[in-house]
């Protein structure tokens, strides 16, 4: 049975009860996500464009209980542009970057969007840090665009924030 679900502009299609999978370029990490993701975002920062070798980065957020990592991974510890630090994890084997770990972001954990199996499934619902997007890159007017950082409060699809909101609840978090 196929569900559809609908998220400021996003449709998204999912078996029900079907897990996310995902994982790095050589096949020694694979990851299965047990929800689907809270929202999609590409992020064209001068650090997500200087680690990605890119000029973006699309990320999904996830409950950081719904992530379930197969195979060794490493991390190192990154301070993002706002100060914040964060922990980048990546295949000890062909180095492919997997999610980050924002200490900002209690309780999420944000995976690499292209590292999904079916990542076509999981544009972007919105572009941020586009004060530092690429001149040349051209984003149309029907594309959500925050010049630094959004609330999500403000921005996220109500059942997203309902999901995230209970499950910092029920978790003390």
């Amino acid at each position: 049975m196929w569900i559809t679900l609908t998220t400021n502009r996003l449709n998204i299609k999912m078996e029900k009860n079907k897990n996310l999978t995902g994982g790095c370029i050589c096949g020694q990490v694979k990851y299965t996500i047990t929800e689907k993701p809270l929202f999609t975002q590409a992020c064209h920062c001068k650090d997500c464009k200087i680690i990605t070798g890119s000029s973006y980065v699309i990320n999904s957020s996830v409950l950081d209980n719904t992530l379930i990592i197969e195979g060794e991974v490493s991390s190192t510890e990154l301070k993002a542009g706002s100060g914040a630090t964060s922990r980048a994890f990546f295949c000890n084997k062909c180095g492919a970057y997997i999610y980050t770990d924002y200490a900002s972001a209690v309780g999420r954990l944000t995976v690499r969007t292209k590292t999904l199996n079916n990542s076509e499934n999981f544009p972007p619902q919105v572009h941020i840090f586009t004060k530092d997007k690429d001149p040349w890159l051209n984003l149309t007017d029907d594309v959500i665009c925050f010049e630094k950082m959004y609330d999500p409060k403000k921005t996220w699809p109500e059942e997203s924030l309902k999901r995230y909101g209970e499950y910092l609840k029920n978790n003390n978090k």
